[in-house]
């Protein structure tokens, strides 16, 4: 017997810690809670999942340490909506908790660009964002994600300063120091546990989200 075929629209339902459901194809700003971000951030590795360390560093880390190195690279006191949308920069990543290395990414088509994008579009709505970031922050974000791959890739995932430029083609300066030391102590650039991770992100989250 042929099979028929649903007139339904594609759907990818995505139960979250907070209880609420997400359609990735199609989300909504009111689907997801501060806590499901940092949930979803702090359990998305970067670099593969790869690590010098017990763990692979998270996305959540990576996101803090990215804002932390935006205001270093500034010239005067950034605005806590800046300084948010530094936070929040790969937040799509910890909804569908997939964050692939960047030279795969061309590889995964349209189909996870826009997804991608129509992720990142529900958060910004969620927080207050522009959908299209100002020129000048996404120079700053920018700048600051770069440093941090290059102070990662060396002290996390383990490449040498000469793979790091020949083989990732990082050129970014990466920071003499890491930054969350001072505010977090630890060891430099050591991983966080997943727990800690989404703790330190949803607070520095609440912090800078509008009242």
């Amino acid at each position: 017997m042929p099979s028929i075929a649903s007139s339904s629209p594609p759907r990818a339902w995505v139960r979250l810690a907070s209880g609420r459901r997400i359609d990735l194809l199609n989300p909504s700003a009111l689907d997801f809670e501060d806590e499901d971000i940092a949930i979803g951030l702090s359990r998305t590795p970067r670099w593969g999942g790869h690590s010098i360390w017990e763990w692979p560093m998270s996305v959540a880390q990576h996101s803090i340490l990215v804002l932390e190195l935006a205001k270093a690279k500034s010239r005067s006191e950034l605005a806590d909506r800046l300084q948010l949308a530094a936070l929040l920069h790969d937040a799509s990543e910890g909804l569908m908790a997939f964050d692939p290395i960047s030279p795969v990414k061309p590889f995964l088509g349209d189909g996870y660009k826009a997804l991608d994008t129509r992720l990142q579009m529900a958060v910004h709505v969620r927080y207050g964002l522009p959908a299209q970031l100002p020129s000048d922050w996404i120079t700053l974000i920018k700048d600051a994600d770069k440093a941090s791959a290059a102070a990662e890739a060396r002290h996390v995932a383990g490449w040498t300063p000469q793979e790091i430029r020949q083989a990732l083609g990082i050129t970014a300066r990466a920071p003499a120091a890491d930054p969350m030391v001072r505010r977090y102590g630890g060891k430099p650039w050591e991983p966080w546990p997943a727990r800690l991770a989404a703790e330190r992100f949803q607070a520095a989250l609440v912090g800078l989200k509008p009242r």
